[in-house]
């Protein structure tokens, strides 16, 4: 069966990725005779192909000053779609013919305030593996799924489930489960009394759009205990950090000050009684997965959330 290529706007012809090609490579290149060179054809074929591009587009591609090639604002715009596409094609290749391993990146998307400690056990299997490759991009839950849906990434990592929508399958299994605990330095854990002692203290708790801060309160105001924030903090990174440095109490999951914990920086007071933090990673079906997802996904909670060694300092 023959299939027609899909049509441009207005009835506009395909766009032609021979021309396409050339004017990567000179663009790449940044040189158009070592371009013609590479490609062992003349100056000439190379300049024709461009300027058909750029007749095709109804745009100039580079400013020429000289000898020298500057790209245009349209220029920059098309070398972007050009690298996303042959950077695509590389992978397309690579996965169908059975190579994709050695060749293209893991792409796992991490919610922008999921614990840096839970991102790291995720991956860790990954580090120092010979052949193997990462890309961890960051951002929010929402702008991650749409990524993943349009195949620019193999898995997102969220403490947030994903429910499955209409349009989009979503898998969303979860990775791991640990309780939420009140730390601070050793000297506070002497007698600490859970609620009891908490007003005696000020708070470093989870910003108010945070569901373990949700339930935080709720748990406080079922025990009619009134605590005092000094902070209120959205990224997992900046919670870690002031709970270290800070002369106050801080609620947050354990893997979040693990390595403060093994060295004794901070110490657990208590663990808050029915509060859990859930860690999940989101894949959608795919013909063609990533090799080295699969065993990422199947690895046990207690390997994600292990303490390990103390962290070198």
């Amino acid at each position: 069966m023959r299939t027609s290529l899909p049509r441009a706007p207005d009835g506009a012809p395909p766009l032609n990725f021979h021309h396409l090609h050339y004017f990567w490579a000179v663009a790449t290149d940044g040189n158009l005779t070592r371009t013609a060179e590479r490609l062992r054809v003349s100056q000439s074929a190379v300049s024709a192909q461009i300027r058909q591009l750029e007749a095709q587009l109804g745009q100039a591609l580079f400013l020429r000053e000289g000898r020298r090639l500057t790209l245009t604002e349209a220029g920059r715009l098309t070398l972007e779609h050009a690298q996303r596409i042959f950077e695509a094609g590389g992978e397309l290749l690579a996965t169908l013919g059975g190579g994709r391993d050695a060749l293209a990146p893991l792409r796992v998307g991490a919610v922008a305030t999921l614990s840096r400690n839970f991102q790291e056990s995720f991956v860790r299997p990954l580090l120092g593996r010979e052949g193997a490759r990462l890309r961890l991009v960051s951002g929010s839950l929402e702008e991650l799924l749409r990524l993943l849906g349009d195949h620019h990434l193999d898995v997102v990592l969220s403490n947030r489930p994903v429910r499955r929508e209409e349009g989009q399958r979503w898998r969303c299994r979860r990775m791991a489960r640990q309780g939420v605990s009140i730390v601070g330095k050793p000297t506070a854990r002497r007698g600490f009394r859970f609620p009891e002692d908490l007003e005696k203290f000020e708070l470093i708790l989870p910003g108010p759009n945070n569901e373990l801060r949700t339930e935080f309160d709720a748990l406080c105001e079922r025990l009619e205990v009134r605590v005092r924030v000094m902070a209120e903090v959205d990224d997992m990174a900046t919670l870690r950090l002031l709970a270290r440095d800070a002369a106050a109490l801080t609620l947050v999951p354990t893997i979040v000050v693990r390595d403060e914990l093994k060295t004794g920086a901070l110490a657990a007071l208590c663990v808050v009684p029915g509060l859990f933090e859930s860690f999940y990673a989101v894949t959608v079906d795919r013909q063609f997965p990533h090799p080295s997802l699969r065993p990422l996904l199947g690895r046990a909670e207690a390997e994600m959330l292990e303490m390990g060694p103390p962290a070198a300092r």
